[in-house]
C-alpha cells in the first residue's frame, strides 16, 4: 500500500507538504513545480488518497457500508441545459439512476481536469462512477479508470478503450447521402462542425467522415463552397448559408446533409428569407430527431437518434460496472433510423 511517506521520499520534500497538495490545503503556499511532481508521483506510484476510495478500487464492501450510490457526470453544463440532444441523454441518464436509488452529481470540466481538485472531487464526494460527455485529456480518463468505472458518450469517446455507449455517427450519414442520392440528388452540400476544443477539424469528425464517403460511393464530387464548418453554432449555420446563397444565387446544392437538426433549421431560415423553396429548391436533412424539427416550416427531415435510450443504457452500464457485473470496457452502438418529412419529399428528374 502506497503511503504518503513513499510520496515524500519519491519527491524529495517533506509528508505534510505532500498532504497540504493532496488535500488542496490552502494555508501555506506550495510551488507550482512542486505541486506538479508530486500529482505526478501520485499518478505514478498508484497513490489512493483514503479508505473509501481504496473500497472502490476493489469493489469490497466493508461491514460498515461504504456505498455512497453517487455517479458523477461530466458535461458542459451549457449543453446539459439548453441543447434538446444533451438534455434528452442526461434525462434518461438521470431516470435510471433514480430508479434504482443513485444520485447523480455534476462535476465540471475544470474541476475534473484540475490535478489539485481531481481527487478531491472524485474521492471526497464519493463518486462511484463517472459519465463522461464533455471531453477531457486521455491521460486524466486513464488515471480515473485506475479509481473507478468510466463510461463513455458522444464523438469524443468512440475510440477509445473504455465503456461506450453511442450510436454510428458514419452510417448516420451514410445512410442519408445514399437516400438523396435514389431521390435524383448529384449536387449536395453539408453543414457540420468540427473537432477538438475550436471545433474546426472538420475532417477529423465522424458524420463528415460519413458524407465523403457516401459521396464517393456514389461517384459525386464534393464542392469545397458547399462545405460548411459552422463548429456546432446555430448562427454560423445561418451566416453561411446567406452567404453561398448571396454569393452564386445560380449554382447552389440541391440538397443539404446537416451533422444536426440545429444545424439545419438555422440554414434553412437563410433559404426561406432569400425566397429559396425547401425542398423545391434546397431539400435539408438533419440529425438527431429533435422535438422542434416537428414544428420547423418545412417539417424537417432527420436521422432519429435514440437519445433518451443512450442516456438509459449509460446509466444502466455504469451501475453494472460500479457493482462488479461488468469487467470489461464494452461497446455498446444503439440503432438510428431515417425520419422523412417535407424538407426533402420531393424527388428530382
Amino acid at each position: 500500500m502506497i503511503r504518503l511517506k513513499d510520496i515524500a521520499e519519491h519527491v524529495g520534500v517533506s509528508i505534510s507538504t505532500v498532504s497540504r497538495v493532496i488535500q488542496n490545503d490552502q494555508t501555506r503556499n506550495v510551488n507550482s513545480e512542486t505541486k506538479a511532481k508530486i500529482w505526478e508521483a501520485v499518478k505514478e506510484l498508484g497513490y489512493i488518497p483514503n479508505q473509501h476510495a481504496r473500497n472502490l478500487v476493489t469493489n469490497k464492501q466493508e461491514k460498515n457500508n461504504t456505498r455512497t450510490m453517487k455517479i458523477g457526470w461530466v458535461a458542459n453544463p451549457k449543453q446539459a441545459e439548453t441543447n434538446p440532444y444533451f438534455a434528452t441523454i442526461y434525462t434518461g441518464i438521470r431516470d435510471s439512476l433514480s430508479e434504482n436509488d443513485y444520485t447523480l452529481i455534476s462535476i465540471t470540466k475544470d474541476e475534473i481536469e484540475n490535478e489539485v481538485l481531481l481527487l478531491k472531487t472524485i474521492h471526497d464526494l464519493g463518486i462511484e462512477g463517472l459519465l463522461l460527455i464533455d471531453k477531457i485529456d486521455d491521460s486524466l480518463i486513464e488515471y480515473i479508470q485506475q479509481n473507478i468505472p468510466v463510461v463513455g458518450l458522444d464523438f469524443y469517446y468512440t475510440d477509445k478503450n473504455m465503456a461506450i455507449v453511442d450510436y454510428d455517427r458514419v452510417a448516420s450519414i451514410k445512410m442519408v447521402v445514399r437516400h438523396l442520392v435514389k431521390q435524383g440528388h448529384r449536387d449536395i452540400g453539408f453543414i457540420g462542425g468540427g473537432v477538438h476544443q475550436t471545433f474546426e477539424d472538420l475532417h477529423a469528425e465522424h458524420r463528415f467522415k460519413g458524407f465523403q464517403l457516401a459521396m464517393e460511393e456514389a461517384g459525386l464530387a464534393i464542392q469545397p463552397e458547399w462545405v460548411m464548418n459552422t463548429q456546432w453554432k446555430m448562427e454560423n449555420s445561418y451566416e453561411k448559408m446567406k452567404s453561398l446563397i448571396k454569393r452564386d444565387p445560380l449554382r447552389l446544392p440541391t440538397a443539404m446533409v446537416c451533422a444536426s437538426d440545429l444545424m439545419a433549421i438555422a440554414a434553412m431560415r437563410a433559404v426561406r428569407e432569400n425566397n429559396l423553396r425547401i425542398p423545391e429548391d434546397i431539400a435539408f436533412f438533419g440529425v438527431d430527431n429533435l422535438e422542434m424539427g416537428n414544428y420547423s416550416s418545412p417539417q424537417l427531415s432527420t436521422v432519429d437518434i435514440p437519445k433518451y435510450e443512450m442516456g438509459r443504457m449509460a446509466a444502466k452500464t455504469i451501475m453494472e460496472m460500479v457493482e462488479g457485473k461488468i469487467k470489461l470496457p464494452i461497446k455498446i452502438t444503439l440503432p438510428f433510423e431515417l425520419v422523412l418529412r417535407e424538407s426533402s419529399n420531393i424527388k428530382r428528374t
